[in-house]
């Protein structure tokens, strides 16, 4: 499906094709040099085969091109991603282990081609377009299934030394706490990320089902989903809010964590459980002033909520192609 104008905006010549790789969809956009998306198309991935992913990355450029005149393509992908921006080392979802990705979409497209991890390209696009404007220092904060993260500092994307920083998901909160999918014990996704709303709401829906009985709404404990609970929460449900109150506190205790490291500006939440808004960003700001090393001697960082949605890895791994 592809949607949007049929031609570039009138002497705008500096167009890249950002590309956005998931476990269940490819989507794709022409992204301008001011972040504005003129067209998209998306497919489902056709299967975990990596010849077969470069493959639809190719057919969704090769449309998109078509009415657009377009000078790099830019890939984000959940995953390990090399310091070349080349190489997608490693990537849970999709089959791709040391995966040369840059060099197997160049060839099939004929553009050049930058790889970036989902979550730095969706800092980027934050920092350059969207929440993050005007803060040289930033951290993003992607929760979702998992937590993962993006870091600007001083106006550039860290990416540390081997290009795999700020999987910040996997700093441990919780020495010997819940086991992580990394196979460590406490990490903070397993505490502050939609896998863990989901966990605490059935936690409580089984020690008081007549507690959580709006929240349940005739489902099971084990059907029990983040949208479910955020919508029960929205509608003011006591038991889905105080959920969201608890992964709020391990957010924000997070936040503090991290401020004692990297010292930002603003950190800009996004990801799907952020769609809650207040709901989890209120208790993460309140704990992440409690948590605060020095609080009431030093600045705090706003803590906000992403404003580019869904479009933020496509519009921030375009950006960086044009780089």
């Amino acid at each position: 499906m592809t949607t949007g104008s049929a031609t570039a905006p009138e002497g705008d010549g500096d167009l890249a094709i950002g590309v956005d790789v998931g476990g269940t969809k490819v989507a794709a956009g022409v992204v301008d040099a001011q972040g504005r998306m003129l067209a998209s198309a998306r497919r489902p991935t056709p299967s975990h085969a990596p010849a077969e992913v470069a493959d639809a990355i190719a057919e969704l450029v090769a449309g998109l091109r078509q009415e657009y005149d377009v000078r790099a393509v830019g890939i984000g992908a959940a995953g390990w991603i090399d310091r070349d921006r080349s190489t997608v080392l490693f990537a849970p979802n999709l089959a791709w282990r040391d995966e040369p990705l840059r060099d197997v979409v160049a060839e099939r497209v004929g553009l050049p081609v930058v790889v970036e991890n989902d979550a730095n390209a969706m800092a980027w696009a934050e920092y350059r377009f969207g929440a993050g404007r005007g803060q040289a220092d930033l951290v993003c904060v992607t929760v979702g299934t998992g937590i993962g993260g993006g870091i600007v500092l001083d106006g550039r994307l860290h990416r540390g030394a081997f290009g795999i920083g700020a999987e910040m998901g996997h700093m441990q909160v919780v020495p010997g706490g819940h086991l992580c999918g990394c196979g460590n014990r406490g990490c903070w996704e397993q505490y502050a990320s939609g896998r863990a709303l989901v966990r605490v709401a059935q936690e409580m829906a089984t020690a008081s089902p007549e507690a959580a009985r709006t929240m349940l709404a005739g489902r099971s404990v084990e059907e029990l989903s983040g949208p479910d609970v955020t919508a029960a929460a929205q509608d003011g449900d006591p038991a889905a809010v105080k959920c969201f109150e608890e992964i709020g506190h391990w957010l924000g205790q997070g936040l503090a964590s991290l401020t004692a490291i990297l010292d930002p500006g603003r950190f800009v939440i996004g990801g799907g459980v952020s769609d809650a808004g207040d709901l989890l960003v209120g208790p993460a700001r309140a704990q992440y002033r409690a948590g605060l090393s020095g609080r009431g001697h030093r600045p705090e960082a706003d803590v906000v909520v992403a404003t580019l949605g869904s479009s933020a890895g496509i519009v921030g791994a375009a950006d960086l192609a044009r780089m």
